[in-house]
């Protein structure tokens, strides 16, 4: 779920910003390029711990700007199949809902929810069981399980269930 990591990053930085601050100038760009991205190999950046290494600039020809090779520490937030997630739905439909947990969002299809839950539509769409015990709707907390990931350059996806022993609703939202 969360690791700590070392990733490298080419920083191109404006001749304004050199000077006494030039390091600071270079992390908090590294902070603000980096931090809330997502690379399918890593995962979603989460946050940068540290800064391990800055490596000589090399002037751009023509420009003036520089590009520092950059050595850091982050968190990163990567989801794998058979993970366990608590997440808060966000959409319910008859084909199944979606939640989300940090920056992945999750679908559960109807089929992966347990069969005495039924869809009921109105207002507020939600699955209901048939004694009306459990209900899962918008804002619900759900425990599921990953049961697939589809990694593309800049998103993960994710298929989740709750068809399984323990997973389900934590928190219900209309009995606050």
């Amino acid at each position: 779920m969360f690791f700590h990591i070392v990733l490298e990053r080419n920083m191109q930085l404006h001749p304004r910003y050199f000077g006494r601050n030039l390091r600071d100038n270079i992390v908090s760009k590294l902070m603000k390029d980096v931090e809330g991205t997502c690379s399918g190999r890593h995962g979603f950046v989460v946050a940068v711990t540290g800064i391990e290494n800055i490596g000589k600039g090399l002037i751009r020809d023509g420009t003036g700007f520089v590009t520092f090779p950059v050595k850091y520490q982050c968190v990163v937030f990567r989801p794998f199949k058979g993970e366990i997630l608590e997440a808060v739905v966000t959409v319910v439909n008859k084909m199944g809902f979606f939640a989300e947990t940090g920056p992945v969002q999750i679908f559960v299809s109807n089929h992966l929810i347990p069969d005495d839950m039924e869809f009921q539509s109105g207002d507020m769409p939600n699955y209901t069981t048939s004694d009306s015990s459990v209900k899962i709707q918008k804002d619900s907390e759900v425990r599921l399980k990953i049961i697939g990931t589809r990694v593309d350059a800049t998103e993960i996806f994710c298929i989740g269930t709750i068809k399984d022993d323990f997973l389900g609703v934590i928190n219900d939202p209309a009995t606050l």
